[in-house]
């Protein structure tokens, strides 16, 4: 496969992905599908960080733009778009890490919940990690079913971001060969 075609299907690729981050990191402030938790302000911490939005979502979405455009014919198809293209991935490996770490970070604190009549983040402090033991589950009272919200989406994000990093790793390298080598987009029969 020529560098051109593998820039057009990295970006490809990454078009869902950032899409992906940026839904589940919005769907994040409104745990059991009620506004009134992010009126409140008793949202995830790390929600807050917007990992998603910011991270998975644009600082990969514009690099993926030019990934894109770099694969195609006519438009930014020389060693130069190549060379862009490598400074662009890397946005996207930053983005991609921010993410990772703040949907991580969410994993191992666990969420903001009402416990009793108290709104804490009661599995930050544990010794034992509450992704091991759903029958710590029920100290979260409000909202509702908010463990597995919360798990779910955040895990998301950790697949999603670990996804985005390879691909535009994969980026960095193709676009150091592109560069190098040229994109070997066919002219056509001489």
């Amino acid at each position: 496969m020529c560098t051109g075609k593998c820039s057009r299907c990295v970006g490809v690729a990454l078009y869902p992905l950032a899409f992906i981050s940026i839904i589940c990191n919005i769907l994040l402030f409104f745990p059991d599908w009620d506004v009134k938790y992010a009126k409140d302000g008793h949202i995830t911490e790390e929600v807050k960080y917007m990992g998603g939005v910011v991270g998975g979502g644009l600082m990969v979405l514009v690099p993926a733009l030019h990934i894109h455009l770099t694969g195609k014919q006519g438009c930014c198809a020389n060693r130069c778009g190549m060379f862009l293209s490598i400074a662009f991935a890397a946005v996207g490996v930053a983005g991609a890490l921010y993410s990772f770490v703040v949907a991580m970070l969410g994993l191992v604190n666990g969420p903001l919940c009402k416990v009793a009549v108290l709104w804490t983040t009661p599995f930050k402090e544990r010794d034992d990690s509450y992704l091991n033991n759903q029958d710590l589950w029920f100290l979260c009272t409000e909202p509702k079913n908010v463990v597995e919200f919360n798990v779910g989406l955040f895990s998301t994000l950790v697949v999603t971001s670990c996804l985005q990093l390879v691909f535009c790793a994969i980026q960095m390298i193709n676009g150091l060969f592109g560069c190098l080598c040229g994109t070997c987009n066919s002219k056509g029969p001489l």
